[in-house]
């Protein structure tokens, strides 16, 4: 699933006219946590220019997860003056869209939080969305910390993970390659992330079983995997490249890089 949800505001204060627009990408959102982030900085906007109108244009291929983000919005007060227009389209049709509209689109802000696992061509996809940046705009990059357990468990297993085309793996350390190549000037922030996946190694529980498909983007790793390779991740789970030991609990290094990269 993956989607863009498109803002951008217009506000007088009383000497020069403002115009500011966000581009937010999503993809793979949680229902729970579908358009949260989004919303915070709609309000951390709201609350830097109070009175502003917010015309946000949501772009999600999903009718199911456009239904979910509708209901937080309808459950958060103060949006009176942000307008939302709702667009089933993947980012990929967006782009060719856009491209075949020929109404060339600058933005202000546009964010791609955990994003980049699930495009075919990452250079290619940051090269078109740092295009549409404005003259002192910012494009901010999240990703699995280049020092993360992620980092360890795909860089050591991935091949043997069957994803086919549904993901690829790529960390802040990869994104630094991609940026320096690319000529892009860039500040790379590391944010501190655990996650306890102690129940991992419960047998049979149903939460740890659902852990470790997160961990290895694999449908029912635990009855699917090869014997041999599931030991080998389960032992790769423990090891401190990965986790560390904490009061009896596993805790998985699930540190992020978020990279603010400029025009």
């Amino acid at each position: 699933m993956a989607g863009i949800s498109l803002q951008n505001w217009e506000c007088d204060d009383g000497e020069d006219n403002i115009c500011l627009s966000f581009a937010f990408i999503l993809c793979f959102v949680l229902p729970a946590s579908l358009g949260e982030i989004d919303l915070l900085i709609l309000s951390k906007v709201q609350a830097r220019y109070p009175g502003v109108t917010i015309n946000n244009d949501v772009v999600e291929p999903s009718a199911d997860q456009i239904s979910k983000y509708k209901e937080r919005v309808a459950k958060t007060s103060n949006l009176e003056n942000v307008k939302f227009t709702w667009h089933e389209e993947t980012a990929y049709e967006f782009e060719s869209r856009m491209n075949a509209e020929k109404k060339p689109k600058k933005w202000d802000f546009i964010h791609m939080i955990q994003v980049l696992y699930y495009v075919k061509d990452i250079p290619a996809t940051v090269r078109y969305f740092h295009s549409l940046l404005e003259t002192q705009a910012k494009l901010l990059i999240i990703l699995v910390s280049g020092t993360s357990g992620w980092e360890t468990l795909w860089k050591k297993y991935g091949s043997s993970f069957p994803l086919g085309d549904l993901c690829c793996y790529v960390s802040s350390a990869d994104m630094k390659k991609i940026l320096d190549s690319a000529g892009l000037k860039y500040q790379l922030h590391d944010v501190p992330s655990h996650m306890d996946i102690t129940s991992c190694f419960i047998e049979g529980d149903k939460d740890g079983e659902l852990l470790l498909d997160f961990l290895t983007e694999t449908y029912e790793f635990s009855k699917n995997a090869p014997p041999e390779l599931k030991r080998q991740v389960m032992e790769e789970l423990r090891k401190p490249q990965c986790s560390e030991e904490r009061d009896g609990k596993v805790v998985f290094n699930n540190n992020l890089g978020a990279i603010v990269v400029e025009p």
